[in-house]
């Protein structure tokens, strides 16, 4: 818990890609996309570093790659 909130301090961000289409993707997947803020495919956004928003990630792999 310390670090993560030391990590959330920094101002730590992940860089995720969008790189493959969902329609044929459950309407779960769909949600979780959208919901990071992701609507283009290979659109890339900054998302702060934290076990929910990797949480997330892990859940569409297919979907979503993080770049460092």
């Amino acid at each position: 818990m310390a670090q993560e909130k030391k990590e959330q301090a920094n101002g730590a961000t992940i860089r995720i890609q969008y790189y493959r289409s969902f329609i044929a993707a459950p309407k779960t997947h769909k949600q979780i996309v959208r919901s990071l803020g992701l609507t283009k495919l290979n659109q890339i956004v900054e998302r702060p570093d934290t076990p929910a928003t990797r949480g997330f990630v892990e859940k569409v792999p297919h979907l979503l790659r993080i770049i460092e």
